[in-house]
């Protein structure tokens, strides 16, 4: 399972970091970032939830 975030409609809210911080973290600009790939097998359902939560819908997992 990979992860992947549209950058560009990031709007840094960090959702996604407190989620599940073992993939997403937040930048120096700000923004999202995902620095673990694969996602580990015990932080997929997080990295689902993290996807799902996103309040522009800029994260996929798949």
């Amino acid at each position: 399972m990979n992860a992947l975030i549209e950058r560009d409609g990031c709007i840094g809210c960090g959702l996604c970091a407190d989620t599940c911080p073992t993939v997403f973290r937040m930048d120096e600009e700000g923004l999202a970032e995902v620095y673990t790939n694969p996602v580990p097998s015990d932080s997929e359902d997080a990295a689902l939830e993290a996807a799902d939560s996103c309040p522009v819908s800029v994260i996929s997992v798949e």
